[in-house]
């Protein structure tokens, strides 16, 4: 273990309306982390626990930066790190120790059943440090024949529905290539902990919260599922689109992609106009929604056809001058270098480093959340589980 200076490892990291609060994350992968670093990133005091070999995702790459994955790096700026094997039970002890000695939080993503196993579950820490919240992300939920599966982004994307909804008509189904199911469940731990902390300051007690993979999946399809639940009809996958909204959707251009959002009867007209065909709005088979989600095959392919014939940097000056939503599909390195981009200061350079990430997505007196410190090399600050067990 380091000596790390204990006044570096427990100083408050600096502004923020989490300054004062302490969160242990005991966790792997992409879920919990971010969860962690909503915390960190507004102030609090994140102590990462990690395996002798650390996080799986230090190892997720090419490509790596300053010594991890790039994912990695993104997903754990602000936080101390200790190593603690679980297999060893003075260690584990120690860690029980830090968590009842100073922790206002614990987020933990372990294998269904391990906390149990080795004494660090929410019952037990609960009964040592009654006012302790302690936040469960697991796979499948706490419940249920699935309860002790693992999961992972992509097979809830498969499991929840979201990838039977998601590609082009007639094409095998595809995972969206965002982590939004993992990401999304990281905040609903933080929305979880977050009313558990309120309401901890009324009653001095701390409480349970259960988020998981499964239930963000379901969460993200659930406008989808109302479709279903009222109608019996499953969803088709919709490209681009949007499925009971028509025209919604992308369209190739003669350089490129441009996404069209007409999604009322005014706005078709609008675009009927542009297009130069204003009949189209008066047509039977398109004069209001529900009649052209009917036919909207024949349709589609009217707007494809004269879309193809210009630039997308022609359509989206034409489309925006008449008051019609739309987009080009940028690409990453469009998207980073557009000047909106930097006019929010979405991108944020970590102190110390040679390392951008893009920024938590909110701010407050219109200051957006700055990183503070670097990522943790593994083990870096271990003298906290030294003297927690001193």
């Amino acid at each position: 273990m380091s000596n790390t200076d204990a006044n570096t490892t427990d100083q408050t990291l600096g502004s923020g309306p989490f300054v004062g609060l302490t969160v242990v994350e005991i966790s792997n992968s992409v879920a919990a982390p971010f969860a962690g670093q909503i915390f960190s990133e507004l102030g609090a005091r994140l102590i990462k626990v990690e395996k002798p070999e650390g996080d799986d995702a230090r190892g997720w790459g090419p490509p790596f930066w300053e010594g991890a994955s790039a994912y990695f790096q993104a997903l754990n700026r602000n936080k101390l790190s200790v190593v603690c094997d679980l297999r060893n039970s003075e260690q584990v002890q120690s860690l029980v120790d830090l968590i009842v000695a100073e922790a206002d939080i614990v987020i933990q993503n372990l294998r269904p059943g391990q906390v149990e196993k080795l004494g660090i579950d929410a019952d037990t820490l609960l009964a040592l440090k009654p006012s302790l919240i302690y936040c469960n992300l697991g796979a499948f939920g706490r419940d249920g024949p699935l309860k002790d599966k693992p999961g992972y982004d992509p097979l809830m994307q498969a499991f929840s529905g979201i990838m039977s909804t998601t590609g082009e008509p007639g094409r095998p189904a595809v995972r969206v290539g965002a982590s939004l199911v993992d990401m999304g469940t990281g905040m609903w731990a933080v929305i979880g902990s977050l009313s558990a902390l309120l309401e901890r300051k009324e009653t001095g007690k701390g409480k349970v919260v259960d988020v998981s993979l499964f239930e963000t999946a379901s969460c993200w399809v659930s406008l989808m599922a109302s479709q279903f639940l009222a109608s019996g009809k499953l969803a088709e996958r919709q490209g681009s689109g949007a499925s009971g909204i028509v025209p919604y959707k992308g369209y190739v251009t003669s350089d490129g992609e441009v996404v069209i959002a007409a999604g009322s009867d005014a706005l078709f007209r609008k675009l009927s106009a542009v297009l130069n065909h204003p009949e189209w709005a008066q047509d039977p088979r398109f004069i209001d929604n529900p009649s052209r989600v009917q036919h909207q095959a024949v349709l589609y392919g009217l707007i494809e056809e004269l879309i193809a014939k210009q630039t997308t940097g022609h359509w989206v000056e034409t489309l925006e001058q008449a008051g019609i939503p739309c987009s080009p599909v940028n690409n990453l390195a469009q998207m980073l270098d557009h000047p909106q981009t930097e006019a929010l200061g979405l991108i944020q350079a970590v102190p110390g480093t040679e390392m951008r990430f893009l920024g938590l997505p909110l701010s407050f007196n219109r200051v957006r959340p700055t990183p503070r410190r670097a990522p943790p090399k593994l083990g870096e600050h271990n003298s906290l589980l030294q003297r927690s067990s001193q």
